[in-house]
């Protein structure tokens, strides 16, 4: 699922949001996130999660 993930993101048809939100359900984990967005996962108001 990264492999695909990862497409969307960098064609622009998925965001970062969308993208973390596929880790907040398990479909991939912080390090592929990472990996596709270049970003950690933060939220501002509760800190790295």
């Amino acid at each position: 699922m990264y492999e695909k993930i990862k497409k969307y993101y960098d064609a622009g048809v998925w965001d970062e949001d969308r993208v973390r939100a596929a880790v907040m359900k398990g479909v991939i984990i912080a390090d592929e996130f990472h990996k596709i967005t270049g970003h950690g996962i933060i939220d501002n108001n509760d800190g790295v999660k």
